[in-house]
């Protein structure tokens, strides 16, 4: 493998700040990641990468090499064109940034698009920015969609080797097979290397993972803030308001549509109910309910909201 070096290049006067906290942090800093283009329901990440950066002083510690990771083919950036000619374009970016949180207390933020290739060398290059810099946890943070109400709380999995800092919550299956995405990897690796890491995934509503929902994001950033130490209200702030606003306009839908799917939404809340009223009991087993599938649920709220606008 070529030196992950070659990745990335530091940022001096980044670097020099990131020297200068790092002598008064001397239990090290943590570092969130999120990357773009891995599954991401409710673009809770997103949601939560956007309020960092839009509300909080940062500065640009490292660049990564976007020309040797990126796909353009696969993910194309946008040019825009004005009259006769090309008047901007938007580079991808993949930056580690030093942010502060609400009491300027430092903290690292690594993201942009997720790198289409050499995995093992970003996740290498990630290592060494960890080990320079001494990141004390590293902590990722998506959404996954799955077959639960927007009625009942967000529900969470955490993983990696630091769990114990969410207790109260654990996975809901012993062993699966997914798809590879370059965020795990890094969580693997710096696993292996024996870095603290934990990795935070919200349940999302299936039927509206493919729109924003603050609701997800507001709970990861909850379990960020209590697990890191972090804190950052104006950006609880922000998606409690959103979160409120996105619920009554789920409602209202809803409560436009028709009784089957009014009916699969009840489903989801019974299977729900039986399942938290399974854990209470100490029961392993939860009563068998009669459910459709998490995919028949989607069809349905998508063609619901097909026939709202098509009559728009």
């Amino acid at each position: 493998m070529l030196d992950p070096q070659g990745l990335y290049e530091w940022e001096p006067k980044g670097l020099a700040v990131v020297d200068m906290a790092l002598a008064q942090e001397s239990a090290g800093l943590v570092m969130l990641y999120h990357f773009d283009g891995y599954i991401d329901a409710g673009e809770t990440g997103e949601q939560i990468v956007d309020n960092l950066l839009e509300t909080l002083p940062h500065q640009v510690v490292a660049r990564f090499d976007h020309d040797r990771l990126v796909d353009y083919r696969a993910r194309r950036p946008l040019l825009t064109f004005r009259r006769d000619r090309w008047s901007g374009y938007e580079t991808p970016s993949l930056e580690l940034r030093l942010v502060q949180d609400a009491t300027g207390a430092p903290f690292l933020l690594l993201s942009g698009p997720e790198p289409d290739v050499e995995w093992e060398r970003f996740a290498a290059a990630v290592g060494q920015i960890v080990e320079r810099l001494g990141v004390r946890l590293a902590v990722n943070f998506h959404g996954i969609p799955m077959g639960v109400p927007h009625t009942r709380p967000v529900g969470i999995t955490p993983h990696g080797n630091r769990t114990d800092l969410m207790p109260g919550h654990r996975s809901p299956f012993d062993e699966a097979q997914v798809p590879g995405s370059a965020e795990a990897l890094v969580e693997y690796r710096l696993m292996q290397a024996g870095h603290d890491v934990l990795g935070v995934a919200a349940h999302v509503p299936h039927y509206v993972a493919r729109s924003s929902y603050p609701d997800a994001a507001l709970t990861v950033l909850e379990a960020i803030t209590a697990a890191t130490g972090l804190v950052l209200p104006g950006i609880a702030h922000s998606l409690r308001t959103e979160a409120h606003r996105t619920q009554t306009e789920i409602e209202r839908q809803i409560g436009e549509g028709d009784e089957e799917l009014v009916a699969l939404v009840q489903g989801l809340e019974h299977q729900y109910d039986a399942m938290a009223g399974a854990e209470t009991r100490g029961s392993l087993v939860a009563e068998a309910v009669d459910l459709p599938s998490a995919d028949e649920i989607g069809r349905e709220f998508e063609r619901f909201l097909a026939e709202r606008e098509g009559d728009a």
